[in-house]
Parts: structure tokens; sequence; C-alpha cells
């Protein structure tokens, strides 16, 4: 069994890490474009990615990669996003020596993108778990949330000290979604920190191909935030308090709630999500805006415009670069013929940046009228819960930073995150004055 044990997790590794890296380094060399893709967007910034962006659009609705068929145009992404002829994720085949492997050296660790996670599941567990999420995770409860989000926002930016360089990410857009988010789930403020920590550390599991090391921390944070969970509902049964995951624990549909499984894999995602792409929006939208002073200028003049200039920073530079679908029938996609089983990798990036909806895609303007149009919260039954609380704090967030530090200059150093779907900055040195 020990051995077994020992076994398992380089089996994981193989499958899901080993196997791809080395399929997609060799299709690279080959000119493969989704292959390329993968390679630069570990080390490349979105609008690095442009180029091909275009080479794969240019290929039509579909581009037919070596693994999967990969869509960067702005129609096929919603089309295959919106479809009822395609499921979430990208699993392995039913059947094979691979498939037997997988199920054999499984974990029972969740992951956020495996079942019972809501961006793994479809219809009929997908529509119940949201439905009881969506009851108390409302459009009105997030925007009631918008005066204490910017109460933590002064207080963040009251701790700093304006004379000295800070990192931004460190002191400021990792916390203030992070206390929010932590407020809304009832942690307690000691052990935000390690909810913060923890998942950070899971952030690449939503990648491919990565080195047995980072793999192994990576499962490791999700073991632990995992227990975590557990223990932090178990507190919330006994002690429900006025936050919207005690109100989870309680919501039932029907007379049936969520079971414990489904309430951690629910709870997980909602926690990890509600601080891990804010973070990338706040950076990504700090940056933007310092390199584009006219647009900030543009703000301070009309401070109405800082909710489509939030649409216009999740359009150019989103926090989250692609998801996947498999086809469950034999369907088409503008045109295109998609057998059952086929993967489709859609490009959210990719889309924002069309330029048959968006003119000019690769400038940045906090006026562009379809701002909105972006496709970086996805689209139908999976278009993201948070979306509305995302924007409320990256507007938030980014209107208080620049009204108390008009003068703020990014510094040499800045560095980001070395995921390849999650995009963002990992430090971000400034000067406030």
């Amino acid at each position: 069994m020990l051995v077994q044990d020992g076994v398992k997790p380089i089996v994981r590794w193989g499958i899901g890490h080993a196997l791809p890296r080395t399929a997609l380094r060799a299709a690279a060399r080959r000119g493969d474009l989704q292959a390329r893709l993968v390679a630069q967007a570990a080390v490349s910034p979105t609008a690095a990615l442009t180029g091909l962006f275009d080479e794969i659009r240019a290929h039509g609705p579909l581009y037919k990669g070596s693994f999967a068929y990969v869509t960067t145009s702005h129609a096929a992404v919603r089309e295959v996003l919106t479809s009822n002829d395609f499921r979430a994720g990208v699993g392995a085949a039913a059947d094979g020596v691979l498939a037997r492997l997988s199920e054999w050296s499984a974990t029972d660790v969740l992951h956020p993108i495996a079942p019972p996670s809501l961006l793994a599941t479809e219809p009929p567990d997908h529509t119940r778990y949201r439905k009881l999420v969506t009851r108390v995770f409302t459009v009105r409860a997030v925007e009631n949330l918008r005066e204490r989000t910017e109460q933590i926002a002064r207080d963040l930016l009251d701790r700093l000290d304006p004379s000295r360089p800070v990192d931004l990410v460190a002191t400021y857009c990792a916390l203030l979604p992070v206390t929010v988010i932590a407020e809304i789930l009832g942690v307690p403020p000691e052990q935000r920190q390690r909810v913060l920590e923890l998942g950070t550390a899971a952030a690449p599991s939503l990648d491919l191909g990565l080195p047995w090391r980072r793999f192994r921390e990576v499962e490791s944070a999700l073991a632990a935030f995992d227990a975590w969970l557990a223990r932090h509902l178990d507190h919330l049964r006994a002690h429900p308090g006025d936050n919207l995951l005690s109100q989870l624990v309680a919501a039932r549909e029907d007379g049936v709630g969520l079971t414990d499984l489904e309430l951690r894999a629910t709870a997980g995602l909602v926690l990890a999500a509600g601080f891990e792409t804010t973070v990338n929006l706040l950076g990504n939208g700090i940056t933007l805006l310092h390199d584009h002073p006219d647009q900030l200028a543009a703000l301070r003049e009309d401070p109405s415009l800082w909710p489509n200039a939030v649409d216009e920073i999740l359009r150019v530079d989103p926090p989250v670069l692609l998801t996947g679908r498999t086809c469950l029938r034999d369907t088409e996609v503008g045109g295109v013929r998609v057998r059952e089983g086929a993967v489709v990798t859609t490009i959210l990036a990719g889309a924002n940046r069309d330029p048959a909806v968006f003119a000019e895609p690769s400038r940045f303007d906090v006026r562009r009228a379809n701002a909105r149009e972006h496709i970086s919260f996805s689209a139908g039954r999976h278009y993201c819960l948070g979306a509305a609380l995302a924007r409320m704090e990256g507007e938030v967030g980014l209107r208080t930073l620049f009204e108390r530090h008009p003068e703020l200059r990014l510094l040499p150093g800045a560095t980001r995150r070395d995921t390849r779907i999650l995009r963002g900055f990992e430090h971000l040195p400034a000067r406030l004055r």
C-alpha cells in the first residue's frame, strides 16, 4: 500500500503533466499554433500573444491543432461556450491504458477542474449547485458590499508609507479581494493570510505541463486547502454567522442542500476564484492605466467612465487566458464539422482582440462603447458567478488607489506570474509619490 501511495502521484504527474509537456514541446517545434501558444503563454504578456491570436484566427472559425481545435474568433468562442453540444472540461478518454491508469492513480483531494466543481459539472448537478449559490451570491448582495469594499481599500492604503517603494501586489492587489471574499465567507481575520497563501500555491493547478516539484507543491496546497475548508465548514455549522457561506450551508432547493463534498468543492471554488482572478484584474489594471496616462486623465475628467474602464481592462488583459470544452455529439461550429469527443480550446483573450467585434482591438480605450462585449467571464451556463463582485472590486480598488495617489509610478522589477491560464503580476513595485 505504501508503495502504491508513492507511485500514484508519479503516475498522476506523468499522465497529467510530463506526457502533455513532452508532446506540446514537440508539436511547438513543428509549428503547431496551439503548442506555440501554450509555450509562449508562460513567458509572454497577453499583448505579446496577439500575433499568435491573429495567426490562429486566420485559419477560420476553428484551427485544427495536434491535440484540439483552437479558436480565437469571438463568434466561435461564444458559440462553443453557449452550446449544449459541448461540456465543460477536457477529460481523458473513457477507455484505454491511460484512462485506466488515471482511474487507478486518482486522488480524493478536491480539484478546481474536476467534479463536483462548478467548473467541471453539467446539468442537472450544475443547475442545482448554481441555483443554490446564486440565491446567496446575488448582484444586490454584492452591491451592498461596495461601501465596505471602499473602506477596506482606504484602510489598506492608510497602512502604506508613501515615501517608500511598495509592492502593490503584496500590499494591496492581493489583500483587497482576499479581505472582501473572506468577510463574505466568514473567514476569521487570523486565517486570511493562510487562505491567501494556499490559494496562491494552488493557482497553477489549472495548467498543464507542471514540473514535478511544482506539481507536488500544488497537490499539497490543494490537500491543505481542502482540509482547511472542512474545518471551516464544521465551524460554520456549529456557529452560523451573518455571511454568505453560512447561508450556503443552510440553503435548500426542494428540501435538498449540497452534500459535504459538493459544499467543499463549491465553497472552495468561490473562495479561491473570489480573490485569485481579482488580484490579476487589479494588477493588470494598474499597469494599463499607468502606461496610458491619457486614459487615466480621461477617468479623472469623467469618473463615470470607471465601470467601462474595468471592462476594457478585462478585455485587453483578462485574468484568465483560455478554457476548454469537449464535444458531446457531432456538431458544427462556424460551419466547421466537429466530431463527438473532440476538444475545443476557446482562447478568451484572443476573442477579446477579434477585429470583427472590436475596432483597433490592441488599443486600450476606456471610452470604448462595446468594451462589455468581452468574454473574460466566459459565457453560457458557466458564466462567472463572481462577475459582479469582480467588476465592483476592480472599480473600487483602482479608483481608490489612483485618487489617493495620482502621482503613482511603477518601478523596474515587475514580474508576471508564470502560470499560463491565470494571467497577472506576482510583483508590482511602485512609488506612490
